[in-house]
């Protein structure tokens, strides 16, 4: 058998999510509530930019760091919604925000440094550092008074003489847990005097239930602070497969992610970055639409968990999963493969997102009340 040379690709783990969706992908029968994508798909207004832009020939190769227009528009879109005064030199364009955050932590973190991460979170997050050579130093979040806590005097106590970096989540996936403002400048503060980059992926920015958009570190640091926002178009505008997101950081910095940015991925696709434009100018009517949609199926869920004693659900704050403990389960697999073949309803078992989400399970409810209705009738016989 051929295996890679590298050490840290090697001791990868597989997804524990596309393997449970693997088995099951073509069964017709399968409500699939696993991957976290809306089930709407791109509203027609940014689709239609995008033909435009290919019927107009506009197929070659484009600037590293994005066209000129969409880093104009998404310093614009940063600078009205936290009241900064962004320039486009500021934000980088990027084939996703999964290549965002590989394209930060390249420029960032080295063989040997450790890195912090509260968890559970997303996966590609902590794995991204490790095939760097990174060790991943995991705080956990934990469920208090109906909803996820991080105990930050618990998160700065875990840095070591070599983090070099940490990785925030927040909104997070999968908790819905959220930082709070003076959390934020807690966690800036301690980065500031520790030497630390503050990696922040801020990509469920926009879908949060109490407010207008989730707090956000860009509006608390300066341009001397070592640090690098994440985001993307995929979860807010319902563009997951088209792959665009962006970072926001340093002006200083800018100059080696363009840099970096050659040897990765080389250029976006132009069709889809003036979709890009397109989502940002005309899209937030969609946003609100979505957004009412989300509610009222985070409360269905809520509603539903609620009337089930074994259930354990904290109200997520941000986002559009729930992730919630059965109580008796141990094995998050092995409960979401019975979940699967018995209840003909797919879920993401929680340690895919680390040992912290062993005994969970989260659901993306961005999908029709209709289909949940019935996805949680079936498991209903499972969970009661």
């Amino acid at each position: 058998m051929v295996s890679p040379n590298r050490p840290t690709v090697q001791a990868l783990q597989p997804s524990l999510i596309r393997k449970l969706a693997n088995a099951a992908m073509n069964r017709a029968d399968v409500i699939p509530l696993w991957f976290g994508e809306p089930d709407k798909p791109t509203p027609a207004f940014i689709r239609e930019a995008a033909k435009d832009a290919i019927d107009e020939g506009q197929t070659f190769y484009q600037p590293n760091l994005g066209i000129p227009p969409l880093r104009e528009a998404l310093a614009n879109y940063m600078n009205d919604l936290y009241s900064l005064r962004l320039t486009a030199d500021n934000v980088g364009v990027t084939p996703s925000g999964m290549t965002a955050l590989s394209l930060a932590l390249q420029c960032i973190v080295a063989g040997g440094d450790s890195v912090l991460v509260p968890s559970p979170v997303w996966p590609n997050l902590p794995a991204a550092a490790e095939i760097l050579g990174a060790q991943i130093i995991r705080v956990s979040l934990r469920p208090r008074d109906d909803a996820w806590r991080l105990d930050l005097d618990e998160l700065f106590a875990a840095a070591q003489p070599n983090t070099s970096a940490l990785l925030l989540n927040s909104p997070n996936n999968p908790t819905g847990w959220m930082l709070e403002d003076d959390e934020q400048q807690r966690i800036l503060d301690f980065c500031r005097e520790r030497d630390i980059w503050l990696i922040a992926d801020e990509v469920y920015a926009r879908i949060v239930y109490d407010r207008a958009y989730a707090p956000s570190f860009a509006d608390k640091v300066n341009e001397d602070d070592k640090y690098l926002i994440i985001n993307s178009f995929s979860k807010s505008w319902a563009m997951t497969g088209w792959r665009l997101g962006w970072l926001t950081g340093p002006r200083s910095l800018m100059k080696t992610l363009e840099m970096v940015s050659e040897f990765n991925f080389s250029c976006i696709f132009a069709p889809t970055q003036i979709a890009g434009i397109t989502a940002l100018g005309e899209g937030e009517a969609f946003l609100r639409e979505s957004l009412l949609r989300y509610r009222a199926a985070r409360d269905l869920v809520a509603e539903t968990f609620a009337g089930l004693p074994r259930v354990v659900c904290p109200l997520p704050s941000g986002t559009f999963y729930t992730f919630f403990a059965v109580d008796g389960v141990t094995d998050s697999f092995e409960f979401a493969r019975r979940l699967l073949l018995e209840c003909g309803v797919g879920l993401a078992p929680g340690a895919a997102f680390g040992p912290q989400g062993e005994g969970y399970l989260r659901l993306c409810y961005a999908a029709d009340l209709s289909v949940l209705e019935r996805a949680l009738e079936q498991m209903r016989p499972l969970l009661r």
